[in-house]
């Protein structure tokens, strides 16, 4: 199989971009587990369902691995744009867009007939996380794999505190969505503990958590931009940090990775 796009952690150029030190971890896990769900059916194509996948930001390196892709998107202007972008990465005949939302999930797709689910950047946003991710469970065939990924409480609160925000920082702690004040763009934050219950309620069989943009956001952009070496150091750092605990509560996002029970 092919490199997917340069966005993601495999780089064309010498220099990891912006988008693949935020990005490569939650690309490389769910790389493998492509290539692992098709070893395990036979298959060289995988059917894959992208929920609030957008403008295609995973829909289209996916599909450049040879995957079939449908993508289901509430927003008329990101589907457009996917069109446009699956169009110019030669990919058309791989990625479907439909629009739709994970609430009304089987108004527009077919339940079990998926080998993997991408889930991510979605349960911030609707009204019952728990419904979300049944329903992405429900989409996939059994044993398929469902990529989960959410806001982190945790790196919101360090994020606030150390703008100087304390008070909004103290609120995100202990505010029930993970919150730091009415002008929170977020309207949900998650714990790893809280997203891999709400997996494994859903029949989802638990087998990695990740903490994902653990340094990423907090270094400043002008020493990984000019400092020689220091963006793929912080890079391999990342991927060093992603499966240890003890990073999962500073994280900006969190990445579970799980299998649907039989």
């Amino acid at each position: 199989m092919s490199d997917p796009s340069p966005v993601f952690g495999r780089e064309t150029s010498s220099r990891p971009s912006r988008a693949s030190l935020r990005t490569a971890v939650v690309w490389d896990v769910l790389q493998d587990a492509l290539d692992r769900r098709a070893k395990a059916g036979g298959k060289t194509s995988l059917d894959v369902l992208d929920t609030g996948g957008g403008s295609g930001n995973f829909a289209v390196p996916v599909a450049r691995l040879g995957h079939r892709v449908t993508v289901v998107d509430p927003s008329p202007n990101a589907l457009f744009a996917l069109e446009r972008r699956v169009a110019e990465a030669g990919v058309a005949d791989r990625v479907e867009g439909v629009q739709g939302d994970i609430r009304g999930l089987f108004d527009v797709v077919a339940r079990e007939e998926y080998d993997v689910v991408l889930c991510h950047g979605v349960l911030e946003y609707v009204d019952d996380p728990a419904e979300g991710v049944r329903n992405a469970v429900a989409a996939l065939r059994p044993g398929g794999a469902l990529s989960l990924l959410a806001a982190g409480v945790g790196g919101a609160v360090l994020a606030r505190a150390l703008a100087g925000h304390f008070t909004e920082a103290r609120t995100a702690l202990s505010d029930p969505d993970g919150r730091w004040g009415d002008g929170d763009p977020v309207p949900r934050r998650f714990t790893a503990d809280q997203l891999t219950a709400l997996a494994s309620e859903a029949g989802l069989d638990v087998g990695a958590v990740h903490g994902v943009r653990v340094f990423a956001d907090l270094v400043p952009g002008v020493l990984v931009d000019t400092e020689p070496g220091a963006a793929e150091a912080l890079l391999k750092l990342e991927a060093a940090a992603a499966e240890l605990a003890s990073f999962h509560a500073i994280a900006t996002q969190l990445h579970v990775l799980g299998d649907k029970r039989a």
